[in-house]
């Protein structure tokens, strides 16, 4: 029987989850057997298959047990894989651009030409940064107005150049401070949901890990929106939805359930078109192979587009989005 969201998630560490402690014991155990093994003549290579099998079978039991408030703590966790581990992995080559024309470059927004599996395309996709410095320097993914300028000026260069448009959504919302609100931030956000749905490109969207707010749906109007099993897409975080609702962060579980933002929930309202299903264990234990399983659901998915005349693509673009929520369909 699964566990409930408050026994489950109490003194989550983002750093070594609750829920996964005891993943985390058993591959602890396989290493200091594999760092004995290596410094002696003991053998150890049945009990080191034997703890691997538990593994495998204990990572199951619990990732087939996971709630939406883990599945937010996984989309969160400080080893997944982000934006720039993508692009460096799919791409053969990628030169960045940089720059809103208008008032500064926004390291929160990556952005540049790329070549994937000899397919050149146009990446945009929210930047966190690894460790502290980078993760400031990039203000945790949050974008500025100037981020989301540089991101419609790059989306009208792709344009010009009749190149497809992917887009990797990893956000917890766009920066909300006074100066980017004085800069406009809400205008940029609005002035890049209209042009996309205007882009005379295939555009492909692929939510990685957090996806909130408006600041996700300012590079996220695509003809394919795809989302990571683990990763979660919400008009508000589980934190400040509890804040609101409840007035008690401490609610944030009951809140990542009430607001339906796993991929399962949104594929079946028609929010998304695709779940990217991660190895067990989640992105953050298998990182190559969910490069590999990202990799060919984006070519899947240019293939597709690519065959689509542009009147089409933009008339089944629009279709989409409007009917979204509109087919009142009721989950339980």
């Amino acid at each position: 029987m699964a566990r409930s969201s408050n026994e489950r998630s109490s003194n989550t560490s983002f750093s070594e989850l609750a829920f996964e402690r005891p993943i985390v014991e058993i591959e602890r155990k396989i290493a200091e057997l594999e760092d004995l093994a290596s410094s002696t003549h003991f053998d150890l290579k049945g009990e080191i298959a034997r703890l691997r099998q538990t593994l495998t079978q204990t990572t199951e039991k619990i990732y087939s047990e996971i709630t939406p408030w883990e599945r937010v703590c996984v989309a969160r966790h400080p080893q997944r894989p982000v934006t720039t581990d993508y692009i460096e992995d799919l791409c053969e080559e990628f030169v960045e651009l940089h720059g809103d024309g208008v008032f500064g470059d926004d390291r929160a927004i990556v952005s540049g030409l790329g070549r994937i599996d000899g397919r050149r395309v146009m990446i945009l996709g929210h930047r966190k940064g690894r460790t502290t410095k980078t993760r400031l320097a990039c203000n945790f993914g949050c974008a500025h107005p100037e981020g989301y300028r540089k991101a419609l000026r790059k989306m009208r260069l792709a344009e010009r150049l009749k190149l497809p448009l992917v887009c990797f959504i990893n956000t917890p919302g766009a920066y909300p401070g006074i100066g980017a609100e004085e800069r406009g931030q809400a205008r940029a956000i609005a002035e890049n949901i209209y042009a996309m749905f205007e882009l005379k490109v295939p555009i492909v969207v692929l939510v990685i890990g957090e996806g909130g707010s408006g600041g996700a749906l300012g590079i996220g109007v695509g003809d394919r929106v795809m989302m990571l099993s683990n990763s979660y897409y919400s008009v508000i975080s589980p934190e400040g939805c509890a804040a609101i609702l409840w007035k008690n962060g401490e609610k944030a579980p009951e809140a990542a359930s009430a607001l339906r933002l796993t991929a399962p929930d949104l594929q079946k309202l028609g929010i998304i078109d695709h779940i990217v299903e991660e190895p067990v264990g989640g992105a953050h234990r298998h990182k190559q192979e969910t490069t590999q399983l990202v990799k060919a659901a984006i070519l899947g998915a240019l293939d597709e587009l690519a065959t689509v005349p542009v009147p089409e693509l933009l008339r089944r673009r629009y279709e989409k989005f409007r009917h979204i929520g509109a087919n009142g369909v009721a989950l339980t």
